[in-house]
């Protein structure tokens, strides 16, 4: 494996994260949030406490003692529950192995890089005669060699200091054993890694630890430990650093909410240092969104005031039509909103609007709501608004005028208001709809800079790209469009080989270092694109073309999602065919990509096709929580299943975590056993502070093997449809009325 400066990399994976646009000013603003140890869960320095961060709480953890280095990304589940992803690198592997490491084993590297996942419930919350106690597993699906169990409890004396003790097996168990009160633990195997090892939990020699911290002011913080980790493999068996003593001891500052450092002095012969960011999805960066502040609800005079306002003349006389349509858009233009559609009776409007900018999609209901208080004569009583989604009718919110008018300024405003709407299914136009003319066809494009990264990749912790894309779309009519986009590396080291262990299945991406050194610049996508409502709960799309940067075909998909349900179904089949890594225009694969680092000469086929497809289930929980099955066949022709979870913010933050599980053995699949990782969406709109419904997406697959990938393809319905169903807009009915 390729010596890298651990240090260094650990520095830039932090740094790089966070300049995808997170606001360092988001942190958590409680004086007590609890602090974080060099694994970057909630503890001390190497020891864990039984806190809990607060809900929702996104931390990226640098440390480095010696020659250990560990970069860890943890979240904040649920207020109980949290998750890890770990980077870990070891300098001088092979400090005292010299001449007789085995080549073919983890002894042929100089540093030694690992992926480790935690997961940590807190059991017990503080009170005033009770401990917080939190169980917790360390590195329970990796190669093992971080791996350990434990219980630890924290107890605060007065408000200025906390104790904290607690009982570790596996490498939390190595120091001060006091036997192995369930049971004989398996040596672990630094191989393949990835398998839960069930079997070694709370196995084992148990061992106990301790530790205090003192507080004095809200920004220092002093810590003494008494570890339980005894480095047995680092310290003894490598000899990378010596363990001279079970004790450490730290101070750290905090440099304002969301940044904490710290140094330490650890084992009695090293010196430490670390750095802690925090990110709260629940709060902006900003102050909030900058959106130029709504018309106010335009009132009616009384029918007895004036009764010819209240007339439905007007729909008889020509040109009406064309007139308030032009109105209703000239309105709504400064919201990024414009009415494809309008259609009316005397008493009831149906506008199909398409929203390009608002990030909540009841705001963009409310302001075209109030909007038409101010266009629409008297005599409408009843708005209907169909949100359109890439050109799809996606529901239909019906909503009465004098509604709005009455519950503007009342104190219950929000939750008066969405009992009276109702949410059904779109339905087909009004027979009298027009449409507006300079909506179709719509020509856009943009040229900007591009990044991007490939983080805890599998021999260095940090590859990037940097340089610029150009993307363009015609639309050609509601759901038909075509869209490609281009792109041009100016820095990069994305296109380095990594090591490429002998494989059995086509490099469906696994070769993707060589797409990334020969295809500078690239077409990575050029495609047509058709969506389309087969009727108010079923909805379709078609694509073809160049659908990604290495594959291309034809990708269907229809989705069952009823608007007032939480539950969709949906089904996707693709033919595609592997593109050739110059992404051009060819699909004609070189036996340079075959080549790996066994001995002999691989070799394959010239042209490579599959067929796959999946049968997908989707359900929205109340707490924010979206679960996601996908059960089919794979790029790379293996059977299996895919379990995504995420948890999603009310202003666009997602983060999740999602494992596929496939036909492919653990020996076939390689480093990692299955394809698993974790991805956080952030909304530009949450980083700028101005309308937007972009956002950024940043997934953490470590492994880059070929077992169980999926087809990437823009646009599927299930995230293109859901904003603008029930549950979606009630998530963000709070914004109605801004």
């Amino acid at each position: 494996m390729k010596a890298f400066p651990a240090s260094k990399g650990r520095f830039l994976v932090a740094t790089s994260l966070l300049a995808l646009g997170i606001g360092l000013t988001a942190g958590a603003e409680e004086l007590n949030v609890p602090t974080l140890n060099f694994y970057g869960a909630t503890g001390l320095m190497d020891m864990p406490s039984g806190e809990a961060q607060p809900d929702g709480l996104v931390t990226m953890s640098t440390a480095h003692f010696g020659p250990i280095s560990r970069t860890t990304l943890s979240f904040q589940a649920t207020p109980r529950l949290s998750a890890s992803f770990r980077f870990l690198g070891i300098r001088d592997w092979n400090k005292f192995c010299q001449p007789n490491c085995n080549p073919n084993s983890v002894d042929r590297f100089d540093t030694y890089y690992d992926r480790s996942f935690d997961l940590r419930y807190q059991v017990l919350q503080e009170s005033r005669y009770i401990p917080a106690v939190t169980v917790g597993l360390q590195d329970f699906a990796g190669t093992g060699i971080l791996s350990g169990e434990y219980i630890a409890a924290t107890k605060h004396v007065g408000s200025k200091v906390k104790v904290t003790a607690g009982l570790g097996w596996g490498r939390l168990g190595s120091y001060g054993e006091i036997g192995s009160p369930l049971g004989e633990r398996d040596p672990i195997d630094v191989g393949e890694g990835g398998n839960v090892n069930f079997g070694q939990w709370f196995r084992g020699p148990v061992a106990p630890f301790a530790g205090i911290e003192w507080t004095p002011n809200d920004k220092w913080t002093l810590k003494a430990e008494y570890s339980s980790d005894d480095y047995v493999t680092e310290a003894q068996e490598r000899g990378t650093f010596e363990r001279s003593s079970p004790f450490n001891f730290g101070v750290e500052y905090k440099v304002q909410d969301a940044i904490r450092v710290g140094a330490y002095y650890m084992y009695g012969s090293e010196l430490g240092i670390a750095a802690h960011f925090s990110l709260d999805p629940h709060k902006r960066p900003l102050s909030g969104v900058s959106t130029p502040a709504p018309d106010p609800v335009l009132l009616r005079p009384s029918r007895a005031a004036d009764p010819e306002a209240w007339s439905a003349e007007w729909v008889t006389q020509e040109g009406a039509a064309p007139i308030l349509l032009s109105n209703l858009n000239k309105r709504l233009a400064p919201d990024g909103i414009a009415v494809e559609q309008m259609g009316y009776t005397g008493s009831t409007v149906q506008v199909r609007i398409r929203n390009d900018r608002l990030d909540a999609e009841a705001q963009a209901i409310g302001r075209t709501a109030r909007a038409l208080a101010h266009v629409m004569p008297a005599s409408v009583e009843v708005f209907e608004i169909v949100p359109m989604a890439d050109g799809i009718p996606a529901s239909r919110v019906t909503l009465r005028r004098s509604d709005l008018e009455t519950y503007e300024t009342s104190g219950t405003s929000i939750d008066s208001m969405r009992s009276r709407v109702q949410i059904s299914g779109a339905g087909a136009a009004p027979l009298n709809t027009i449409t507006s003319d300079d909506i179709y066809p719509k020509f856009r494009w943009s040229l900007k800079p591009n990044l991007r990264l490939r983080v805890f990749d599998q021999n260095d912790p940090l590859k990037y790209g940097i340089g610029a894309k150009l993307a363009a779309e015609y639309e050609l009519r509601p759901g038909l469009s075509v869209s490609g986009s281009l792109t041009k590396n100016i820095v990069t080291n994305l296109d380095e080989r990594p090591p490429v262990p002998a494989r059995s299945l086509q490099p469906v991406r696994s070769a993707n270092y060589a797409y990334d050194s020969e295809g500078d610049p690239a077409l990575e996508s050029l495609a047509l694109h058709y969506r389309t409502a087969f009727s108010d709960d079923v909805y379709g799309r078609v694509s073809i073309g160049y659908l990604e940067r290495m594959f291309g075909g034809v990708s269907t998909e229809v989705l069952w999602k009823p608007v007032n349900r939480r539950w969709a179904v949906g089904a996707e089949l693709n033919y595609v065919a592997q593109r050739a890594p110059d992404q051009g225009l060819g699909f004609n694969l070189p036996q340079s990509i075959y080549q790996t680092d066994a001995v002999g000469t691989e070799t394959g086929p010239s042209s490579y096709r599959v067929m796959t497809g999946h049968v997908s289930g989707y359900y929205a929980f109340d707490n924010g929580f979206h679960v996601q099955l996908d059960v089919g066949r794979y790029l790379a022709g293996d059977v299996g299943a895919t379990l995504s979870v995420d948890r999603e913010f009310a202003n666009g933050w997602r983060v999740g975590a999602f494992a596929t599980k496939t036909d492919v053995s653990s020996e076939e699949f390689g480093s990692g056993s299955f394809d698993k990782g974790i991805r956080i969406e952030i909304p530009f709109a949450w980083v700028t502070g101005t309308d937007s419904r972009k956002s950024t997406v940043t997934t953490v697959r470590p492994f880059g093997r070929d077992g169980g990938q999926r087809l990437e393809v823009d646009g599927r319905l299930y995230d293109t449809i859901r904003d603008y169903h029930t549950s979606g807009i009630d998530d963000q009915w709070g914004r109605f009325w801004k």
